[in-house]
């Protein structure tokens, strides 16, 4: 298959040939036969990506903001790698899709192959969309008005925010595409509809919808204008659908309303506004989420959890298929909006028309017929330029995240590793990395990479969630295992993977080598930590300080049965560290967690854990989310026989009382992410383990005794 992606980091728009996706549970797989290009979003995106890092800059001071605050704990190199890294990892474009479905995924019910749907899947001969997101189209709909439904359905949802009844005034401030089919959506509501645009052309369209007009350019007063049309009342509502900086549409707005009148800000414009215009009369302002209800939802969208009609009428999809309705029944009419037709073969060219053709308007992209063809699962990528060491161990990757592309794959590929096969859910991510780090293929056919003989290691770089079943598969399957953390979210998937190492054990050929990314234990400052550590006999106290930072509870590292919450997903790198500085087994686990108040949500993340350890030494990892980010996010602290061990953000060790040490300073973090991967690889050659299995699975006991221990306070 072929997918459009954006450059963010230098504005490049290209076609990538991917594996097909395969509908997941509560997914459905759609054949492409058109999609919409939205003229404000897209060319947005388009124009970020073009502009410069200063530019970027001053369109996102918030984020500059971050960027400073990791500067001033990781430090100047760390923090331009992680910024150009994101910048570099292309997006997907578009959300309006029309086509045939393929295939269903378990659990849907709605929806069969051959159904013509529209949904919110990207600019992509094949893609896979939950089924909360698909509606089917009425027959009298053709595919080209279908691709404006999603479009459409965000102006629906201001509607269903101000209300309009049939004979109210209304000013749609913004013909653009998501204006003009506001202003049909207004009109088939029975409202008069005022447009105001500097756009003489745009103008003519939504006077051909019927809407009175009004052209901003020649410098007329838009509230006289409106105040006139209103019969002298002010109007009953305004639907702001302009994209600017300034806050003038706003501002106007308030002052063209009548006492009470509603204003839905559906564009993008500045909010500098004047609490007297609201205030005297008491005006309602809202700003409308994209297609309704649902929208960022991961249980509506994901996870298929729909909101019972009699509570929430008006859900993503029941827009759609309202929208549909509307165009079934000839009241909504997209089709002359239809400025330029590109097939998505060209569909570079279609954004060039996007950004230079200030006429455009809808730019419908239009697909070959489907065929079986295109659901190839595996695309080989051309040769490699640099051939692999001898005998260099053959590795598939699954999983192509941030953290897998940005982290683990340049230091395999560092470690001398051959980069064999990448796998992902929706191919895409996989393609795209495969032709940036010399893979030799991509597939989401994860049958091929457990079953198949090419590849002799898998690396796990997956959700939480996925990770033991996917580790005791590759295990069963006589491949060795790199897994980031965490081993398993729950003690089910713990016991799965400790299933599958007895059985292997009892093989033949022995158990293959797992090894979970505790890479802290592997940064330079802990091995020398290690070092001083070694030679004393006595026992030691352990203070370790995360501060993780606050992260949303619907995010789902927050999820227990997702993320495994934050102890399991992120405090398992300390108690691993902490029995690799101890050198002995945790006979004890004790934790405590902030209590539960009205200012402090109920979670686990802001926690103490203590830990005993066999030969006396005992620890406590305080794993905080509500500290400052200016404060090192990690400091570990040591003290034993009169001496004291401090490294603060694996950049500065200082030592205390040590006879020939008192500090190890680096220019840049390094928490031994390159390091932790090469002992991996170096045990793979050598037969001998980088972290012994029994101390993976007691760190993998301990951590899921303590998150218990948290969830029962």
């Amino acid at each position: 298959m072929r997918q459009l992606m954006q450059n963010l980091g230098n504005g490049e728009t290209q076609l990538v040939h991917a594996p097909a996706p395969r509908p997941k549970p509560g997914q459905v797989q759609v054949l492409t036969r058109a999609s919409l290009i939205s003229a404000g979003t897209e060319r947005m995106l388009v124009e970020f990506g073009r502009s410069n890092l200063l530019e970027k800059a001053r369109q996102q001071p918030e984020k500059v903001r971050q960027v400073l605050d990791k500067v001033r704990t990781d430090g100047l190199v760390s923090t331009l790698e992680s910024v150009r890294s994101k910048l570099a990892q292309p997006i997907p474009l578009g959300y309006s899709n029309v086509g045939i479905v393929a295939a269903v995924g378990a659990g849907v019910t709605g929806f069969r192959p051959g159904d013509r749907v529209v949904s919110n899947g990207s600019h992509a001969d094949v893609v896979t969309v939950a089924a909360n997101l698909c509606a089917r189209i009425p027959d009298g709909v053709p595919d080209e008005s279908a691709a404006f439904t999603v479009v459409a359905s965000i102006g629906l949802q201001s509607l269903r925010l101000a209300q309009p009844t049939a004979g109210e005034a209304f000013v749609v401030s913004g013909v653009g595409l998501i204006g003009l089919l506001t202003v049909q959506l207004l009109r088939a509501h029975g409202c008069r509809v005022l447009a105001l645009d500097y756009d003489e052309a745009k103008l003519a369209r939504a006077a051909a919808f019927g809407a009175e007009t009004r052209s901003l350019r020649g410098g007329e007063d838009p509230m006289a204008a409106a105040l006139a049309f209103s019969r002298g009342r002010g109007v009953d509502g305004v639907i702001v659908a302009a994209s600017t900086r300034s806050s003038d549409p706003v501002t106007q707005a308030a002052r063209m309303c009548r006492k009470r009148g509603r204003i839905v800000l559906v564009g993008v414009t500045g909010l500098e506004l004047n609490r007297a215009d609201f205030y005297e009369k008491e005006l309602t302002f809202q700003v409308s989420c994209s297609y309704g209800p649902g929208r960022y939802d991961p249980a509506y969208e994901e996870q298929g959890r729909d909101y019972p009609v009699g509570f929430v009428r008006w859900t993503e999809q029941r827009n759609f298929e309202a929208v549909l309705d509307l165009m079934a029944a000839g009241q909504l009419d997209p089709s002359s909006l239809v400025t330029h037709r590109f097939d998505f073969e060209a569909a570079t060219e279609a954004y060039a028309a996007l950004t230079d053709d200030p006429g455009v308007l809808g730019i419908v992209m239009r697909y070959a017929h489907p065929d079986e063809g295109r659901l190839e699962t595996t695309v080989a990528l051309p040769a490699r330029t640099a051939t692999p060491p001898s005998g260099a161990p053959s590795f598939a990757f699954v999983g192509a995240g941030n953290y897998g592309t940005r982290v683990l794959i340049p230091a395999f590929r560092a470690a001398g590793a051959r980069l064999h096969t990448i796998a992902s859910n929706t191919g895409v991510s996989a393609a795209v990395e495969a032709g940036k780090s010399g893979f030799e293929q991509a597939t989401t056919d994860l049958a091929s990479v457990f079953e198949g003989a090419a590849c002799e290691t898998v690396v796990v770089a997956t959700r939480h969630d996925s990770h033991a079943q996917l580790v005791a598969r590759a295990l069963r399957a006589g491949k060795h295992v790199f897994v980031e953390k965490p081993l398993a979210v729950d003690e089910e998937g713990l016991a799965l993977v400790e299933g599958a190492l007895r059985e292997c054990a009892a093989a033949a050929g022995g158990a293959p080598q797992l090894m979970v990314g505790f890479n802290r234990r592997f940064s330079p400052h802990v091995r020398r930590m290690k070092e001083l550590l070694e030679p004393l006999a006595e026992p030691k106290c352990f203070m370790m300080l995360m501060n993780a930072g606050a992260i949303a509870q619907s995010h789902w590292t927050q999820d227990a049965d997702a993320g495994g919450g934050r102890i399991v997903g992120e405090a398992c790198h300390h108690i691993d560290l902490m029995r690799y500085l101890a050198g002995s087994p945790i006979v004890s686990v004790q934790a405590r967690r902030m209590g539960d108040t009205p200012a402090v949500p109920v979670t686990e993340d802001k926690a103490a854990i203590t830990l005993g350890f066999e030969d006396g030494s005992f620890g406590t990892i305080h794993y905080l989310a509500n500290g400052s980010n200016r404060f090192p996010k990690e400091r570990i602290e040591v003290f034993a026989a009169q001496r004291v061990l401090q490294l603060d953000n694996f950049r500065s060790l200082r030592g205390y009382g040590w006879p020939g040490f008192g500090k190890m300073n680096l220019w840049r973090q390094d928490k031994g992410q390159a390091a932790c991967v090469a002992a991996f690889i170096a045990g793979l050659r050598e037969g001998g383990p980088a972290i012994p299995a029994g101390e993976i699975l007691e760190v993998a006991r301990v951590t899921l005794e303590a998150a218990r221990i948290l969830r029962q306070q």
